[in-house]
Parts: C-alpha cells; structure tokens; sequence
C-alpha cells in the first residue's frame, strides 16, 4: 500500500494508500464521519462510515479533536462535491497524539482578533489562509530564482552585518561588534552586489534585510525579504526592462502553479491576468501633476506617501513605473540625469490595487570624482566607503539594479490587505514574538 501526500492524491483513485496527518476539522451526521485532514502539501475530506469499521475505530474517530496527528489508511475515489475533488474512505486510523478535549486546540472556526492570532502565530499557520499565503510566497520565490537564474544571473549572498550605512544611519538596528566597534544590520546588499556585478557581470543577492522604522503601516515591518539583482553595462531603460520582465514571470507562474492557493484566499485572479507589458512609465513630474489633481497636497520635490502610492495606482490596472525623481529624495549613489541633473536616474515600480511600491532602483554613479562629491555632500565618512571608491577606480561602467521587497509582492498577489500574513513569523514596531 503506497504512502502518499495528499497533493498526490489524485494519481490513487481507485486504490488504497496510507497517509499521515493532522484533523483540521471534523463533520459528524449518524453513522457518518467526515474528519477533514491536512498534511501540509493540501486539504483532504475523509469518509468514515459506521459498519465498514470496526467499532473502536469508529469509535475513536467520532472523538477527533482539532489538530490531533493520526496515519490512515484507506480508499481513494473521485467525489466532485469534496474538496479537492476527491476523498477518502478511512478503513484503519492510527492515533499519533491525540490533543485532549480539556485542552483543545486555541484556534478554533470562530472569528479571532488579529493580535489573539499573531500571539498564537506558530499554530494560526496551520489555516488553511495561511497555508495558501506562505504556498504562493514559496512559489514567489521560486519564480524570481528560476526567471534571474535562467537569465544568467550569479546568486552571490552579501553580509548582513556591515561597518556602514547603505542609505544613512537613521533606520539602522545597531549592533554591539568586537573591540568595542559598532557593526549595523545590513537593509541592502545594494553595494556590495555592485562589486559583485564587476566581477561576474550580472548578480543577485536574497536575503533578509531589516529596517529600524518606527512605522506601523500595513505595508512595514522591521525585517522582511529582499531580492536585489545588479547588472554592469546597464542603464535606467535596462533595470525598467528587467524589473518588467520579472515581474510578469513571477505573476505568471503563480497562476499556472498555485490556482487552488488563490482560489482559497478568494482572489480576483483577472486582476492578475491581465498584468502583462508594456508597464505604463510616467516621469515623476507627470506623477505629480496626476496626484495634485487627484487633490493631493504634494509638492515638487516631496517623496510619495502611501495615500500618494495608492492614488497613482487608481489611475491605471497594473504595476506603473515612476522614473526620474528628485536627486534631494533619493540615496547618493544615483547617476544623475545628464539633460536634467536636478533629477536621479532612479525608478520605483507601484503595484496595482493600492499595493504600494514592489520595485525601487535605478542607475548607479559610476564616476569617481562624483560619488565622492555625493559621498561629502550627504556627510557619509570616506573611510567606510574606501572600497566602494575603488569601484570606480579599476574598470567602472555604467551600471544598475532594483530591490524587490518579497512580502510586498506576497502581498499584491494574494490580495492581502496587511504585509504581517506573508512571512512565517513577521516582525513589526511592537512584535518580536512568537
């Protein structure tokens, strides 16, 4: 008798196997039982039916409680109305830890405030919304991997603890190094992948990344996932190009893969088929004067809010390329633009659907003498920044690249309202545990 999952389950109809797992819930009518299981890879109703067990079987299967561990073993047959399409006929049930009815699972059907279930997080992963979130995040970043590395990018993993800011010290967590030296909690492997792209051409970096921001926004959390690619000989229309690309990749493998995930979390997936290229670009001084006359009180030279983000997003279907913002608003080491130095080569990619910004990058300085200007200009110490002067010294070119945030593109996708479902055990202002 075969041992199978129940994503597999589907190739057995007709046969008996075996299968390990815990009882999500149980339906009890007369002589029939109908636990339903789960076992990580998906959702399976069962069948018990009084008289085709033996009595202590029926007996302890009456008695399930919520998030007991059993091995089964029984038939699999095709059944429309179930979930899945198909179901089981338990014949023999084996319990492997029975969760005490004094005692019962702390998660049950009824509704939960959302703080009662981020104190429960390790056991609300069990849901079955949970379950198709982190499903579909799995998927995300399998997608990312397969589109760069297919496209010959090198994964070449940078440090977390650095000596120096990437973007300034305001919104770095600090921490205690040896000899007395203070080393921070790196929030982009930006930098060092720009030494990486030197050396193999095109790069990436996917890792944690963490942010000290006392924000508490839907759209925050102090550490999350980001995925950095970087490319020598590349300009601004070069890292719009790839962002665009990527981005249908991954959206496109996520429906042909995780279709049940989506259905689960009840997703408008004709909001996500119809996300294809051309991606709308619009400069930052036509933002601008879409938002203004939206009635927002922004003013040239402002950075966008999230209000800001979500109108723009109002005004078009899918994800919108905003390029060319004020070099004041943004980090030192963007080139300038050549017709209008005033501006920074940089674009930020704004998701559909009010998800705030997926994408930020850009074109890098590449010329010494000026990123020491923006190095002095924005009073960062030389000396923390020696070797990344040396990029500019030794065989500079034109070069670019993005960070894409992982749990905002989770998200997106999902049609999640809050980023704190799209990662196992998210951290925030106010939240370390569990």
């Amino acid at each position: 008798m075969p041992q199978v999952t129940i994503e597999q389950i589907g190739k057995f109809a007709g046969e008996n196997v075996q299968l390990e797992a815990w009882i999500h819930n149980i339906r009890r009518s007369g002589k029939l039982l109908f636990p339903m299981l789960r076992d990580g890879t998906g959702f399976l109703q069962a069948v018990v039916v009084k008289g085709s067990v033996s009595e202590e079987i029926f007996t302890i299967c009456r008695s399930l409680t919520q998030e007991t561990s059993v091995r089964l073993s029984g038939h699999v047959r095709a059944e429309e109305r179930a979930p899945g399409g198909h179901e089981i006929e338990i014949e023999h049930l084996e319990l492997v830890q029975e969760v005490p009815p004094d005692d019962p699972f702390p998660i049950s059907p009824k509704e939960h405030g959302a703080e009662f279930l981020l104190d429960h997080r390790h056991l609300w992963l069990r849901s079955k919304r949970q379950y198709a979130v982190l499903r579909i995040r799995h998927e995300i970043i399998r997608a990312i991997r397969d589109f760069l590395d297919s496209n010959s990018f090198i994964c070449v993993d940078t440090p977390i603890l650095t000596p120096a800011a990437c973007e300034g010290t305001t919104t770095l967590f600090q921490v205690p190094y040896f000899e007395e030296e203070v080393a921070y909690l790196g929030q982009s492997g930006q930098l060092y992948n720009e030494a990486t792209a030197a050396a193999f051409n095109k790069t990436y970096c996917f890792g944690p990344t963490f942010r000290a921001e006392k924000s508490k926004t839907r759209r925050h959390l102090t550490e999350f996932w980001m995925v950095e690619p970087e490319m020598a000989y590349a300009d601004l229309d070069d890292v719009m190009a790839l962002a665009e690309k990527m981005i249908i990749a991954v959206v496109s493998q996520v429906l042909a893969n995780r279709s049940t995930e989506l259905a689960l979390l009840d997703r408008d997936v004709s909001k996500l088929q119809m996300i294809k290229k051309p991606f709308p670009r619009i400069s930052y001084d036509e933002a601008v004067a879409i938002l203004q006359k939206k009635g927002s009180d922004i003013e040239w030279g402002d950075d966008f809010g999230a209000t800001d983000e979500t109108l723009i997003s109002e005004e078009f279907e899918g994800p919108i390329m905003v390029h060319r913002f004020p070099s004041a608003i943004k980090a030192f080491y963007m080139q300038p633009d050549s017709v209008r130095p005033e501006l920074a080569l940089g674009v930020d990619v704004i998701g559909p659907e009010g998800s705030g910004e997926l994408v930020g990058g850009g074109q890098r300085i590449h010329d010494y003498d000026l990123l020491l200007e923006k190095l002095r200009e924005h009073d960062l110490p030389r000396d923390a920044f020696e070797w990344y002067l040396d990029l500019r010294k030794y065989g500079s070119v034109p070069h670019g690249g993005f960070g894409m945030g992982i749990e905002r593109c989770v998200a997106w996708i999902c049609g999640l309202k809050h980023v704190r479902e799209t990662i196992a055990f998210p951290r925030m202002l106010n939240r370390m545990r569990p």
